[in-house]
């Protein structure tokens, strides 16, 4: 359990726009975003991710490699062991607001995680074990309020992440938000009254 009073234990950013194709794509492999997860928590090095991941030390230090490269990881300090400088590595942001590549960048947008697919995933035994508590609602509603809504999201799921690590369960938070092809009621009418 950390007692440092804001997680993870360096400063970083509160929100960075993610929107270059290096970063997106580094962003769409599920072991990369599981390594940023884990460093929410805290700074950690190499070794300690792939423990924590149950990975070969190389494979975890070059998704490390990626991700630094795309700005999305740093050093944020180190330590001397036995002649050598250990790095500890932590996010640049607490949260990465993916975006689009625009058209006229000329590039073909990458492929970036569906969260809501990845969390149907793991989230299958605990609705098994009746152990899950999930919501869905469809409300129409412009552009800009959907917009408003999901930075109110943003700063629930960064208040979440920022609650004391203790227990032996990590609970997953999901939260999605997304056009449909729902069904919806007409305009109201306006207030007339019934004359039955």
């Amino acid at each position: 359990m950390s007692n440092n009073p804001r997680l993870p234990d360096y400063d970083l950013s509160d929100v960075t726009d993610v929107t270059a194709p290096p970063q997106l794509r580094a962003l769409a492999n599920p072991l990369r975003n599981a390594i940023l997860e884990l460093l929410l928590e805290r700074a950690a090095t190499v070794s300690e991710l792939a423990a924590a991941l149950g990975r070969p030390k190389s494979t975890v230090a070059h998704h490390v490699s990626v991700l630094v490269d795309a700005e999305l990881l740093k050093v944020v300090r180190t330590r001397r062991v036995r002649a050598i400088d250990e790095r500890y590595y932590g996010r640049t942001a607490r949260i990465f607001r993916v975006g689009t590549v625009s058209p006229a960048d000329g590039a073909e947008a990458p492929y970036c995680n569906n969260d809501l697919a990845t969390a149907a995933a793991e989230s299958a035994s605990a609705h098994q074990a009746d152990q899950l508590s999930s919501i869905l609602r469809h409300v129409r509603i412009p552009r800009e309020q959907a917009r408003e809504f999901w930075t109110r999201v943003l700063e629930l799921a960064n208040d979440y992440a920022q609650l004391p690590r203790a227990g032996d369960v990590v609970y997953g938070f999901a939260a999605g938000l997304y056009p449909t092809d729902c069904p919806a009621l007409p305009e109201a009418e306006s207030a007339a009254t019934d004359t039955d």
